[in-house]
């Protein structure tokens, strides 16, 4: 029998995981299979029951997505340093009747910026828009890159303002508001941590902060050039990418973790990235 493996999600209709690892599958020879599995939202314990159900069928490991990662990273018995700042869970697995959670979301997009797009952090100015789970996932990955500064910005100053104090004297990092980006000048890549391009909306950041021969970042994917990606167009960005590479990036990391072999990840970027325009 394959070993088995899963996404769990609501809902989850949309997702691209299980030709990912397919692909991630057929390429490494792997003996393995991948499902995607729509978790129900009620009654209170059904996730958790979804996920002990699949493990007690043989289950190797599941990937996590909205609106489950915050259950996934609270019913497990082990946790990563990364999923831990980040209070959230991505991809677990199942190992000698524990639970192991992980969170792969920052290293993926480190991944996909330094090592796809050839845009090394170190002694650059970063700005992340946003301070939930995303950019928490982010964080402690940004930050071993070495950037030259990395301010994150968010609406509520507090939230943002907490989240920098939980790993403070990591690196040279900045809490604002977005009424305070008027102010910091221009960042060589701004990353568009927020959830404001699920919905068509755009977070509340000046022009001023892309520099012309920067990077605009969304972590998005799969929507053309959303209402951040024009704003960062329109100040003379030339550099615009979505988020597909960090999909697919992330989904190697937990595919090495769970099999002890990393994929390839370049044809299947570029199998699934859309043009922006």
């Amino acid at each position: 029998m394959k070993d088995q493996y899963a996404v769990v999600g609501n809902p989850i209709g949309h997702t691209k995981s299980p030709l990912i690892h397919s692909l991630f599958a057929q390429e490494t020879r792997q003996d393995m299979s991948y499902t995607a599995i729509e978790g129900p939202l009620e009654p209170r314990n059904a996730f958790q029951d979804v996920v002990r159900t699949f493990a007690s069928r043989g289950g190797k490991g599941m990937n996590v997505t909205a609106p489950f990662k915050l259950e996934a990273f609270a019913m497990a018995n082990d946790r990563s340093e990364r999923a831990t700042l980040a209070g959230a869970a991505n991809t677990v697995k199942f190992e000698d009747g524990r639970l192991l959670a992980d969170n792969f979301d920052g290293i993926g997009l480190v991944r996909d910026i330094e090592v796809n797009l050839r845009l090394p952090m170190v002694g650059k100015r970063v700005l992340m828009l946003g301070a939930g789970g995303a950019a928490r996932g982010a964080l402690l990955p940004f930050l071993a890159a070495h950037p030259a500064e990395l301010v994150v910005a968010n609406r509520d100053v507090s939230k943002v303002d907490a989240l920098v104090a939980s790993v403070a004297g990591r690196g040279p990092l900045i809490a604002c508001g977005y009424s305070d980006l008027e102010r910091l000048g221009r960042f060589d890549l701004v990353v568009n941590a927020t959830s404001a391009s699920l919905t068509g909306d755009l977070p509340p950041v000046p022009p001023s902060v892309f520099s012309p021969d920067g990077t605009a970042y969304e972590l998005a994917y799969g929507k053309g050039l959303t209402p951040f990606l024009r704003l960062a167009r329109n100040a003379g960005v030339h550099g615009v990418t979505d988020g597909v590479g960090m999909l697919v990036e992330q989904a190697a990391e937990a595919f090495a973790w769970w099999r002890g072999v990393r994929p390839q990840t370049s044809a299947v970027i570029d199998r699934l990235a859309i043009p922006l325009d």
